[in-house]
């Protein structure tokens, strides 16, 4: 159905609710580039006061992409919690903005809430939102998940070790690895993108991995960032394999397009949950997103980038992980131009994930020919903070040599840790402790030549 707002003297008309979502959206590349956009600012504010005027339930009733067409589609909608719906219900998208906002609308609000909010009720909400409002709301939202240790807990931080080598070659991914842990890193997971498909590689990093931690008693869990057939294939090979990996989107095209459906993934989270290597709980996925992704791969039926973002966090929630992260700029200027764009998507894609009941993180990063420099990371590594964000990634300088992007280091964590007093994972802080990295306030050590770790390399 068309939508339509007046201003001034001007009636602005949207031919339907995509349509409407696209044209509200802030800026962005990509949706420019998709010929999505508004043509101008006040055509994208008249969008807003129309879309403020959505009901809710209307999401329910004008699917973007049709239920027969796409199975993220129809996850969305055979999933969606009725109960979980019932309060919010009658609200419009400009009264849920409100709704959230409202010192009332707790943590124990939003969580019994989170089944009952597709993604484009969260994506729609957001277009109405200043940053500091996805701040705020980001900040109420509690998702807790567990492992080897607990991650999302209030107060806390974890990071990714992610010690890429472009040839992959075991000591000098031991070395950065040997590095992370030394600055207290690792405590979400040490996850590698490894440069080569080849199964014996692949096993040969989940073993080195497996090991380091065995042989410290070192309380976290490890991935091999490979495709999701490798790693079933693997399980069944007998890897030691504590997560599974897979990078995911929001439509069904877009997600064939990386090889992959819904019943591959429920193939691949059996293969995990059977393991049964977790110590504290069966979270055992880990996701990646990004802004663009749909677009990229022609997948996107014409619906904005964020919108598709969102979607994809609907996949995510179904598999119950223990980690997933938007990869918010690595993907271009063509899709996020400067750090402007990034620093706005990335804010989204938190609020929008913790909205829906999913722990997020954000590999805080740009590419090389972006719009973008590190002091824009620093401003969205600082929003993200203290909008409650579950993890970052933690890179040898926050140069990856194997991926060719810049994203955050070591250091930017204990920057991160120490500007907001955030912790790490409880059973991880311990460990530090107990392996004299860390004093009992979580302070790193100097350490010495003879420490373990040093000799074990």
């Amino acid at each position: 159905m068309p939508y339509q707002t007046t201003v001034g003297s001007l009636t602005y008309r949207f031919a339907d609710l995509k349509t409407l979502l696209a044209k509200a959206s802030p800026a962005r590349s990509g949706d420019s580039l998709a010929g999505l956009a508004a043509d101008s600012y006040e055509e994208r504010m008249a969008a807003k006061i129309a879309l403020a005027d959505v009901p809710l339930q209307r999401f329910l009733d004008e699917a973007l992409i049709p239920y027969e067409a796409d199975e993220v589609t129809r996850l969305i909608i055979d999933s969606h919690d009725t109960a979980a719906f019932a309060p919010i219900r009658h609200l419009s998208v400009g009264d849920f903005r409100d709704w959230l906002l409202l010192d009332s609308t707790d943590s124990a609000t939003l969580t019994a809430a989170a089944r009952g909010i597709t993604p484009e009720m969260a994506a729609a909400v957001s277009k109405l939102m200043r940053n500091q409002d996805l701040i705020l709301v980001a900040k109420k939202c509690r998702v807790v998940t567990r492992f080897r240790n607990t991650i999302g807990l209030p107060g806390h931080l974890s990071v990714r070790l992610q010690p890429n080598h472009p040839t992959d070659d075991l000591r000098g991914i031991a070395a950065s690895l040997l590095d992370g842990l030394l600055y207290g890193a690792g405590d979400a997971v040490v996850g590698i993108n490894p440069a080569s498909d080849s199964p014996a590689t692949l096993m040969q990093l989940w073993r080195m991995m497996d090991e380091l931690r065995q042989r410290f008693e070192i309380p976290l869990q490890s991935c091999v960032l490979t495709h999701v057939t490798s790693q079933i294939q693997a399980i069944e090979a007998g890897a030691p394999i504590d997560l599974v990996f897979q990078s995911i989107a929001g439509t069904q095209k877009t997600n064939e397009s990386f090889g992959i459906d819904l019943a591959l993934l429920r193939e691949a989270h059996a293969a995990a949950l059977s393991l049964g290597r977790g110590t504290l709980g069966d979270n055992v996925m880990y996701f990646e997103t990004g802004q663009g992704s749909a677009l990229s791969a022609g997948g996107h039926h014409g619906v904005d980038q964020q919108t598709c973002e969102a979607r994809a966090y609907a996949v995510a929630r179904e598999f119950r992980p223990l980690l997933t992260n938007t990869v918010v700029g690595f993907i271009g200027p063509e899709y996020l131009y400067d750090g402007k764009q990034i620093i706005r998507a990335g804010l989204e894609d938190h609020f929008c994930a913790k909205l829906l009941g999913v722990p997020m993180g954000c590999d805080v990063c740009y590419t090389n020919h972006a719009e973008a420099d590190q002091d824009d990371m620093d401003n969205l590594l600082t929003l993200l903070g203290a909008a409650g964000i579950t993890f970052i990634m933690g890179i040898p300088g926050a140069d990856d040599i194997m991926l060719n992007y810049q994203s955050t280091s070591f250091h930017d964590a204990l920057y991160l840790r120490s500007t907001l007093g955030l912790k790490r994972a409880p059973e991880f802080d311990a460990w530090l402790a107990k392996m004299a990295i860390t004093e009992a306030s979580g302070q790193l050590r100097p350490i010495s030549r003879g420490h373990a770790l040093l000799r074990a390399f």
